[in-house]
């Protein structure tokens, strides 16, 4: 998002660290776009929130199990009308804020311990967001977009808001598809819905999305777990679109791709599992639905998280040389 919106034409400064801050600072943000060819978007490369401030809009793309760790710096700068783009997948911190109903208010512990992140960034500077882009970091300031260019927005009241539309006409002259939609939580778990079950089956797993849909034993996991979803998200109010095999079809059509949480269990970082499938399994239990297929793929999954941290492992699976297949 940082090259395409630089390379737009917008003053744009991207927080990174280390290696990554390193390259970006001397050789810019490189792009390989889907078509494979390469740009360099030029930005400023900062390593320390307090170097820089005041900003129009920020747009937070670090997992949603680091957000905690970076909240206070996104606060620090922020002036009175910044408006903040939380990107995480999973549910997001501020889900029940600004939203009516018996969990309104509430905190989802799995996302945001003691509420710290909704603190930091108060409700009142949040535009909901739900990305379906693919993409990942090939190396120190080089990013490879794979797939989508889509964004989902919306005021988390469903109004339609002056800041709304200019954030999404930003995104659109960028070239992003944003739609701006009056109920962003709906599409919140529309994405959810395949995630929280296709990231922990991939992780585990090592299989890519074609993989798993179309293997038997792994589709009916998925329709068990969905269906679990469902009946959540229907005590809260949202119903999807589509049936769950049009959504399992939908994620077969995308072939062979790894999704997010294999590539960091490939690439030895934490995992993405609380947010995307820990908080659908504590919202269960808080309006009285069963879980056991979620919570088996939870459970599972955090054990190959903590095993990989306390191990400092990555763990890929590799072809044995002299054997068919």
């Amino acid at each position: 998002m940082a090259a395409r919106l630089a390379l737009a034409g917008r003053d744009v400064t991207v927080f990174a660290r280390g290696e990554n801050h390193a390259a970006i600072a001397r050789d810019g943000l490189a792009i390989t776009k889907i078509d494979g060819q390469r740009e360099v978007a030029r930005v400023h490369a900062s390593q320390r929130f307090e170097d820089a401030k005041g900003f129009d809009v920020v747009i937070v793309a670090v997992k949603s199990h680091q957000l905690p760790a970076v909240a206070s710096g996104v606060a620090a700068i922020c002036n009175e009308d910044t408006v903040v783009l939380p990107m995480q997948n999973g549910l997001p911190f501020w889900y029940f804020h600004e939203h009516g109903g018996a969990l309104a208010g509430s905190t989802v512990e799995s996302v945001d311990p003691g509420g710290e992140c909704l603190k930091a960034i108060p409700a009142r500077r949040v535009l909901g967001v739900v990305t379906f882009m693919a993409g990942e970091r090939t190396g120190p300031g080089e990013v490879k977009h794979t797939g989508g260019e889509g964004l989902r927005l919306g005021e988390l009241d469903g109004r339609s808001t002056e800041r709304v539309e200019r954030v999404a006409g930003e995104l659109r002259d960028a070239g992003f598809k944003c739609p701006v939609l009056e109920d962003i939580r709906s599409e919140v778990w529309l994405k959810l819905w395949g995630n929280a079950v296709f990231n922990p089956i991939s992780a585990l797993t090592h299989a890519t999305l074609a993989d798993i849909c179309h293997d038997p034993d792994a589709r009916r996991l998925l329709t068990q777990g969905m269906m679990e979803m469902s009946e959540v998200a229907a005590k809260l109010g949202v119903t999807f679109p589509m049936t769950i095999e049009n959504r399992i079809d939908v994620a077969a059509r995308i072939g062979h791709h790894k999704t997010s949480m294999l590539q960091d269990v490939e690439a030895g970082n934490a995992l993405e599992i609380d947010a995307l499938t820990g908080a659908v399994v504590e919202l269960g239990a808080k309006v009285g639905v069963p879980t056991p297929a979620l919570d088996a793929l939870y459970r599972a999954t955090r054990l190959l998280d903590r095993a990989m941290r306390a191990r400092n492992l990555s763990v890929r699976a590799e072809r044995r040389e002299g054997l068919p297949g």
